[in-house]
C-alpha cells in the first residue's frame, strides 16, 4: 500500500514515518515523533514531539498524543481522546512569567499492544494502559489499567475484563493465582492473574 499524505496535513521533516501510511486532513506530526508501518491518522489529529507510535494503529479524528505518549503495535484510539502529560499545568510560573519547556518535566503514558482508548477519553499523565485492555467513551484514566481491563466512568474504574476481539468476558473458574475467563463470541479463554491483596484481577 502506498503513503497518503493529505496536503493540508504537515508532518515534519524531522519525524520519522513507516511505509503504507495514512495521514488526513489537517494532521499534524510533529519533529522527532516516530509513526510505524500501516497507521492511519485522522483528520485532525495531533502528535507531539517525540511521541512514538507502533505499527498497525489507528487514530481516529481530533484524537491528540502529546509528548510522552507511547502506543504499541495494533492500539486504537478514539476520536477527540486526548492523552495529556502535564501533572501539574500552569501557563505561568509562581514568578508570573510564561512557563517553556524547561519549567516542566512531561508525564508518560504508554498504551500496550491492542489496547483500545473510546472516543473523548482522557488519559492522564504516568498511566499504562493493558494489552488488549479498553478504556470506554469519555472516562477519565488516572491510574493504571491491567491486561484485558475494562475500565469507565469519571475517573475511571475497572469494571470487567474484554477479550482480544472487544467483547466482555465472562469468569469461568478461579485458582489460588489465577482467573480463567471465557468470551461467548469468540470462544477463547483467557486467563489473568489474581491480585492478592484484593482478591480479584490485579488493577
Amino acid at each position: 500500500m502506498s503513503d497518503v499524505i493529505h496536503p493540508t496535513a504537515f508532518v515534519s521533516s524531522e519525524a520519522q514515518i513507516g511505509p503504507g501510511i495514512r495521514v488526513w486532513h489537517h494532521c499534524q506530526v510533529r519533529e522527532r515523533a516516530v509513526v510505524g508501518a500501516n497507521c492511519i491518522l485522522g483528520k485532525g489529529v495531533y502528535v507531539d514531539a517525540g511521541v512514538i507510535i507502533g505499527n498497525n494503529v489507528k487514530v481516529q479524528n481530533g484524537a491528540s498524543l502529546y509528548r510522552g505518549v507511547t502506543l504499541e503495535d495494533g492500539v486504537f484510539i478514539g476520536p477527540h481522546a486526548c492523552l495529556t502529560n502535564d501533572c501539574y499545568p500552569r501557563a505561568i510560573t509562581p514568578q508570573g512569567r510564561l512557563k517553556t519547556d524547561k519549567d516542566w518535566e512531561a508525564g508518560l503514558i504508554l498504551v500496550k499492544y491492542g489496547a483500545s482508548i473510546g472516543a473523548g477519553a482522557i488519559i492522564l499523565p504516568n498511566v499504562t494502559i493493558g494489552r488488549f485492555a479498553m478504556v470506554g467513551a469519555g472516562s477519565v484514566v488516572t491510574h493504571d489499567v491491567p491486561d484485558h481491563g475494562l475500565a469507565l466512568g469519571v475517573p475511571a474504574r475497572l469494571v470487567g475484563h474484554v477479550c482480544s476481539c472487544g467483547r466482555r468476558l465472562a469468569e469461568r473458574g478461579r485458582a489460588e493465582q489465577a482467573v480463567t475467563f471465557y468470551c461467548a463470541h469468540c470462544t477463547r479463554e483467557i486467563t489473568l492473574p489474581i491480585n492478592a491483596e484484593s482478591g480479584g484481577p490485579s488493577t
